[in-house]
């Protein structure tokens, strides 16, 4: 994975816009209404969107201060935060996702260039530079952005940015243990990826968004295909939750 803060930074900020803009053009009645995240309405997904943004924030100390604050106290808490918000008014929901975005992107603009270089853990204890702080939020922006189902896709993200989320996925998983050796072709940008540390056995075919929205365990199109070793069409294999 080659990407850099710079441009981390940036498809965060587009993708808070972007994600603030359907939220703009959803009614009143539009968030209680499901998203496509199970058990979660719409007013569950802003929620979240911004208790991260207050999550970033805290990973952010952490790396200017040196003073231990992880993302959330606790996965309880987090949880419990999210369906408490959820149960808003939408106009008390949209006032939070503007305000904490905003905040947000202001404590990015004052950090010191040298505490970028700092190491935190993420939400899943991992240690990690601070750098990747603004990659977690980007991925949260465009991602929720369609979890909201109101019309956008895995289309709209910027298209090295979907590279690199596949690459992402495809490291995570190549973690876990038991994940099957799997290829993973982006068709339309001579990219490849390989899951898993044993002998890949079938290779997944899409375009690049295509592959994205279904690593990250969104919708399968019928773009995604799989191909044995030998080229012939086989099922394409359940992969386990990346995050």
């Amino acid at each position: 994975m080659t990407r850099t803060l710079r441009e981390t930074l940036a498809w965060a900020g587009d993708g808070a816009a972007h994600l603030r803009g359907l939220m703009d053009r959803m009614g009143d009645d539009a968030f209680a209404a499901p998203s496509a995240l199970a058990g979660w309405t719409r007013a569950h997904v802003l929620s979240h969107v911004a208790r991260n943004a207050d999550a970033m924030m805290n990973l952010l100390h952490w790396a200017r201060s040196g003073e231990e604050t992880p993302a959330y106290a606790s996965r309880e808490q987090r949880d419990a935060d999210i369906a408490a918000g959820a149960e808003r008014e939408p106009t008390a929901i949209r006032e939070d996702v503007v305000a904490t975005s905003d905040k947000l992107a202001q404590v990015v603009k004052a950090m010191p260039e040298e505490a970028w270089s700092a190491t935190i853990r993420n939400a899943q204890g991992v240690e990690v530079p601070a750098t990747e702080i603004a990659w977690m939020r980007a991925r949260e922006m465009w991602i929720h952005s369609v979890d909201l189902d109101v019309g956008a896709s895995f289309e709209d993200f910027p298209r090295p940015m979907l590279c690199e989320l596949v690459g992402d996925v495809a490291a995570l998983l190549g973690t876990r243990e038991g994940v099957p050796g799997v290829r993973l072709v982006a068709d339309d940008q001579d990219q490849v990826w390989t899951i898993g540390t044993g002998s890949v056995t079938v290779s997944v075919e899409a375009p690049v968004a295509d592959l994205a929205s279904w690593v990250s365990g969104r919708a399968r199109s019928r773009r995604v295909r799989a191909r044995t070793a030998d080229g012939e069409r086989t099922e394409v294999p359940q992969l386990p939750a990346w995050l």
